[in-house]
């Protein structure tokens, strides 16, 4: 299933576009004030690579909204995503998970059918998710998490 612009503008007066657990929020907002950049809005975003077709970004954001941002309240923390990023993030949620002595944030996307086997990256199933999945499988991550 595609996000459109349509779905992106009722999902986003209903919802969030992207939920951050309790967890997700905190860890954020500890990183805000260690980097000394609190009121930064976190910019979330989708861009080319990775051995699985797209990778996740996160950043604290310096610049002014860009026209076509979708902006939104998370607790304290104010997240932006522009709209070529939310057509393939809208439902997802960003948790941060610790695994026995490893920590990170963990996005957990519906309009990924694929990932690789850290998750930082992704595939759509109109960039052909479906037919790469036992090659992504098989290979586990493909360096983009060494």
């Amino acid at each position: 299933m595609t996000t459109t612009e349509q779905d992106l503008v009722e999902a986003t007066e209903a919802q969030p576009m992207i939920r951050l657990t309790e967890a997700a929020l905190d860890q954020l907002v500890a990183m805000q004030r260690e980097r000394q950049v609190e009121g930064y809005p976190l910019r979330v975003f989708v861009h080319g690579g990775g051995c699985s077709g797209f990778q996740y970004g996160m950043i604290f954001d310096s610049e002014p909204p860009q026209e076509n941002d979708h902006e939104f309240e998370a607790g304290s923390l104010r997240v932006r995503v522009d709209l070529q990023s939310a057509l393939y993030l809208t439902g997802a949620s960003i948790d941060f998970v610790v695994v026995d002595e490893r920590s990170g944030f963990k996005i957990d996307n519906p309009n990924a059918v694929t990932s690789c086997g850290c998750g930082h990256s992704f595939r759509t199933a109109s960039e052909g998710g479906e037919e790469g999945a036992e090659d992504n499988a098989a290979s586990g991550c493909g360096g983009c998490c060494a």
